[in-house]
């Protein structure tokens, strides 16, 4: 279980930060065609964290000893990755090729980078997770 909350953070994390992912030299067009292949299941790792988020959540929460952060980004790359589907309003758009533009407004450039940003730091935690014994 703890094992999907990881992927679900490295994956949705990498979903949601294909905006700066994609201006890396060399790389980026690669990177954006994955996220273009794999952006069809983002409500599906979306949901994965959300469930998987949420039970560590509560078991941290009754038996102990803490509430770890793993869980924590994760409920928060599942409210991020269902944003459209909670909500019925659509989730800013996260292409770099868009993102900043002049007929974007100041607010929603600032909320396709903070949720950029947030999705690197989902990936750092999700790969960290990977290496965090559990137990």
């Amino acid at each position: 279980m703890a094992l999907l909350l990881d992927l679900a953070n490295i994956v949705g994390g990498f979903l949601l930060a294909i905006a700066l992912l994609s201006l890396i030299p060399r790389a980026g067009d690669d990177l954006r065609r994955i996220a273009e292949r794999i952006g069809a299941f983002g409500w599906l790792v979306g949901i994965v964290a959300l469930v998987t988020g949420g039970y560590y959540l509560i078991v941290h929460l009754i038996s102990g000893p803490q509430v770890f952060h793993f869980e924590v980004v994760g409920i928060g790359v599942g409210i991020a990755l269902l944003w459209d589907r909670l909500t019925g309003r659509a989730a800013p758009d996260t292409d770099a090729r868009t993102a900043g533009g002049p007929s974007s407004g100041g607010a929603v450039a600032g909320a396709r980078l903070l949720l950029a940003i947030f999705g690197v730091i989902a990936i750092i935690v999700g790969i960290q997770g990977l290496f965090t014994p559990d137990g």
